[in-house]
């Protein structure tokens, strides 16, 4: 299976990446990729609450999954649209960080909202507070390309390495993880805990980026560390974005997810225990 990583820099406005998303999810397709990704937060990278109130719309009116739908219907292909922030109807009005896996009929057949929020303070310069705008999901979530099954996550759940045993242990032989890393952060374990992530798991981990300095109307700007991975089911790395936009392909033989759980059967070796 071909697949194709788009690693993006999105500004803060919905309409203007529409394009640029187009022309890259096109550019994977006319490369041969039958299975496409995007990163996370593909419509809209902004940290201005009241900027994403004024420019984020519900699902069903969302002008970018009505796109991508579009053109995965156009060319015939599966596309994983790493997450889009939605307007989610809530009380207190967070949005949700909702991933979709879309059919090559442009159907959505799985819907996926981040579960663990990126509540952190890296330094004193950066610190998040993600749960004060998107309120987290609570349901583990997997599809299928072409029958092949396929575990849905986003970025801050790859410290989380529960969720992927789960889904390896459902059946899941490719893991997506699109993200929208912080740069200091990255450096320092973006590499690490993929590849420990397909290591455990036995499974392709392919993790779509968003990359540089991110254009804004309003607010701060932010900056993402890109390097958008896949990694196979042994740890080695396939192809690493760099810092730049771009649409990057890879082969995958799905072959090497039942030889490397074969040879290292730790999804099977289970035991319980007390705790300390």
């Amino acid at each position: 299976m071909r697949v194709g990583l788009v690693q993006f820099c999105a500004s803060d406005d919905p309409e203007e990446n529409l394009p640029r998303l187009s022309e890259a999810v096109g550019e994977a397709a006319r490369g041969g990729a039958r299975f496409v990704l995007t990163p996370e937060v593909s419509n809209c990278v902004s940290t201005s609450r009241t900027w994403q109130n004024d420019v984020l719309t519900t699902e069903d009116q969302d002008m970018t999954l009505a796109m991508l739908q579009s053109e995965a219907a156009r060319h015939r292909i599966w596309l994983l649209i790493g997450s889009l922030g939605l307007k989610s109807g809530d009380p207190d009005g967070r949005f949700a960080n909702r991933s979709f896996l879309i059919s090559p009929e442009g159907r959505i057949t799985a819907r996926y909202d981040k579960i663990h929020m990126f509540d952190v303070e890296i330094s004193a310069e950066e610190s998040y507070r993600e749960s004060d705008g998107y309120r987290p999901g609570s349901q583990a979530v997997w599809g299928a390309v072409d029958d092949v099954p396929v575990g849905l996550t986003i970025c801050y759940d790859l410290r989380f390495p529960y969720l992927y045993r789960g889904l390896a242990k459902s059946g899941a032989k490719i893991i997506c993880v699109p993200a929208a890393f912080s740069p200091e952060s990255g450096a320092a374990h973006w590499e690490v805990l993929l590849r420990a992530r397909a290591i455990e798991t036995g499974s392709y981990v392919l993790a779509p980026a968003q990359c540089g300095t991110h254009s804004v109307h309003k607010g701060k700007a932010r900056s993402t560390h890109g390097h958008s991975l896949a990694v196979d089911p042994w740890g080695r790395i396939l192809c690493d974005g760099g810092d730049l936009p771009g649409v990057h392909l890879v082969d995958l033989n799905l072959q090497a997810v039942d030889d490397a759980r074969r040879r290292i059967p730790s999804l099977t070796h289970d035991r319980d225990y007390q705790k300390a």
